[in-house]
């Protein structure tokens, strides 16, 4: 029997329901390393600032989840902005949608961008965590799919060849079909020599991705596309900053490289944005920005409207439940923040990233944890 039934049977909650009413929330901030510290055009991330959430239920079910903060200088602010929400979910039932309608309702006048915007969306993955739990089944399930293996692609940083060829010859090792790389931290030039030297390790039948990290005007994205014509691109990813739906837009009419973007969009409405200005060939929700597993729903019926495919950014355990019930769904992006506070990381088994239960399959490695708090 696992944890979250064993707890849901102890307490007294009928096995069949799950039925769960919030009593608090707590949240905690680490610095996790990072097997591969991440280089971008748009800053350095040595090691991962991470939010961990606990939504404690009445019946003794507790939700986890964790927040990606970019930089520690935020760690604080969203640790009390977190907690600061409990009164406005204390004591009302664990139902996802409705207290995601709730929130909606409480900050119209603010609006749920920014920091905000994220701890609403962890606090989202938290609640459809507890009710994982309480039912012994793992989010995917609660959604109507099953826990089947997502395609996935290893993302890299910028590249220093000499560091990274072997790294590179690994992913292929390990199975992945499709690698990401970051270019942008030089001149044209720069991106042509590793753009050459990267297909040339992964040969011609495993896609190649680069991101940009909003690192370019429109012009000159556009020139450094038709320089790297010849190495068939999967994707260009944010090559103008995420708010500049007409840059993107502009250099998608080129059709030198499908355009990709939606890390940036927060909750539903950005994609609806992104999708009428005709600014993205792929869609990239980031799960927490789009507001959650319950934002993630939304954004995904408009991705089918679209037909445009659909990948995630980072958070590969959620990411790994809601892949399977998304029309289109593309690529799982692997990027591995949160494995060294976890008890068991998820695996890539062939290349591919299989959703785990109860919940969306995470425990806190709580030695661990402590030993890189923040």
């Amino acid at each position: 029997m696992s944890s979250g039934l064993a707890a849901s049977r102890a307490a007294g909650i009928p096995a069949a329901s799950g039925q769960l009413t919030i009593r608090s929330l707590d949240a905690r901030a680490v610095i996790a390393p990072l097997a591969r510290p991440l280089r971008t055009a748009s800053g350095e991330i040595p090691a991962a600032p991470l939010l961990l959430i606990d939504v404690a239920t009445e019946e003794g079910v507790t939700g986890r989840a964790y927040l990606f903060a970019y930089t520690r200088l935020m760690l604080r602010a969203l640790k009390c902005l977190v907690e600061d929400l409990a009164p406005l979910l204390g004591g009302k039932p664990v139902a996802p949608q409705d207290r995601a309608a709730d929130c909606e309702s409480a900050f119209r006048l603010l609006g749920r961008q920014g920091l905000l915007g994220m701890a609403l969306s962890g606090i989202d993955m938290a609640l459809w965590d507890a009710l994982g739990r309480a039912l012994d089944r793992p989010v995917v399930a609660l959604l109507g799919g099953s826990a089947r293996p997502v395609p996935a692609y290893d993302s890299f940083g910028l590249i220093d060849l000499k560091a990274d060829a072997p790294r590179l010859e690994q992913s292929l090792r390990q199975g992945f079909r499709a690698v990401k790389i970051k270019l942008g931290g030089g001149g044209l030039a720069d991106d042509l020599r590793v753009v050459r030297e990267v297909r040339g390790i992964l040969g011609p039948d495993v896609a190649l991705m680069v991101d940009y990290n909003q690192s370019l005007s429109a012009p000159e994205a556009i020139r450094r596309l038709q320089a790297l014509l010849p190495y068939d691109l999967a994707w260009v990813e944010e090559p103008v900053p995420a708010e500049d739906l007409v840059g993107h837009a502009a250099v998608r009419a080129r059709r030198l490289a499908p355009v990709q973007t939606g890390e940036n969009w927060w909750f539903a409405a950005d994609m609806a944005r992104a999708i009428a200005a005709q600014a993205c060939d792929h869609a990239m929700p980031d799960i927490m920005k789009i507001g959650g597993v319950s934002g993630w729903l939304k954004a995904a019926a408009l991705a089918e409207a679209a037909s445009l495919p659909v990948s995630s950014h980072i958070f590969i355990e959620a990411s790994a439940h809601v892949l399977p019930v998304t029309p289109g769904a593309l690529w799982l992006e692997y990027l591995d923040a949160a494995g060294a506070i976890l008890q068991a990381p998820n695996q890539v088994v062939d290349g591919a990233v299989a959703a785990r239960g109860p919940g969306l399959g995470m425990e806190w490695d709580e030695a661990t944890v402590a030993r890189y708090a923040a």
